[in-house]
């Protein structure tokens, strides 16, 4: 029965010779779920064995959302600035490079403007890989020109949130954004041009307390967090003891502050049916 049992002791193999399994061929879910990444991609990176959605970027929703994945970016090249000098664990400029280099992005959000489902559509859509996705000058500035081109050219306006709130490097000048977007979100009525927000996993801090929640429709993916504190703060504020998933989608939608949540195979359809409605024209 030498067949299967090893009739040599010791036997090794060069390392040279070693065969790796490459990396990032299987995606595991939280609930524990395994699923081929490539699978993963055809299903708009949403397992189907759970229907966790996982977290993807500005590319990802960009092919999502515009026709055969068409579009031109807006204010593609700005960057943050350090106009603080600021120091933590490491320069908030040597932060700023590695973020750029480890991302390819330029900030942490991007501008584009394209067809969807056959009509003109402005999205401007968060990363989170790019320092948690943290809103800074460049993030209000490049949100601010997406309202500014919606209103010139009279295009309904889109914006994806993502983001863990407001970028402790730029102090001041991180939270002035939440008033200049807000401000601008406010022209944009004032234009009666239709504005809907996306928030995903995470949105939270900043970004909820200005234009994450002042959508004239407000949807979100199953099962995102979206909150303005985290649990402990809020626990510490309020002396209480919180309800389950009191930050998630589903609770958020039950208590108003929602309007839908929709999954994300449905989003190209339903924002283009919001607009259709929104704007009182035929149904695409």
């Amino acid at each position: 029965m030498a067949w299967f049992k090893r009739t040599e002791k010791g036997i090794t193999t060069a390392t040279e010779d070693k065969k790796d399994v490459p990396k990032g061929l299987w995606y595991k879910s939280p609930t524990g779920k395994i699923i081929d990444q490539d699978e993963l991609a055809r299903n708009l990176w949403v397992s189907p064995e759970d229907d966790f959605h996982v977290r993807i970027g500005s590319k990802e929703y960009f092919e999502i959302l515009f026709d055969d994945n068409k579009f031109k970016e807006l204010d593609a090249k700005m960057t943050s600035k350090d106009p603080l000098n600021f120091v933590d664990t490491k320069k908030y400029s040597d932060r700023l490079k590695d973020a750029i280099d480890k991302t390819g992005l330029k900030d942490a959000v991007r501008t584009a403007v394209g067809k969807s489902k056959g009509k003109d559509l402005v999205v401007c859509c968060m990363d989170f890989a790019f320092i948690g996705g943290s809103m800074g000058a460049v993030v209000g500035e490049k949100i601010a020109r997406g309202i500014d081109y919606s209103i010139k050219n009279k295009v309904p306006f889109v914006m994806i949130s993502k983001s863990g709130g407001a970028r402790m490097m730029e102090a001041a000048y991180s939270l002035m954004q939440l008033a200049k977007t807000s401000a601008k979100l406010a022209q944009l009525a004032e234009a009666k041009i239709p504005y809907i927000s996306l928030c995903t996993d995470p949105t939270t801090g900043g970004t909820t307390a200005s234009y994450a929640m002042l959508g004239d429709v407000n949807i979100s993916e199953p099962g995102a967090l979206i909150g303005f504190a985290g649990p402990r703060v809020v626990r510490d504020t309020t002396g209480k003891d919180l309800p389950d998933g009191f930050q998630t989608a589903e609770f958020v939608l039950d208590h108003g502050f929602l309007d839908f949540i929709t999954p994300r195979k449905e989003l190209k359809d339903k924002i283009n049916l919001y607009l259709d409605l929104i704007l009182n024209q035929n149904i695409r």
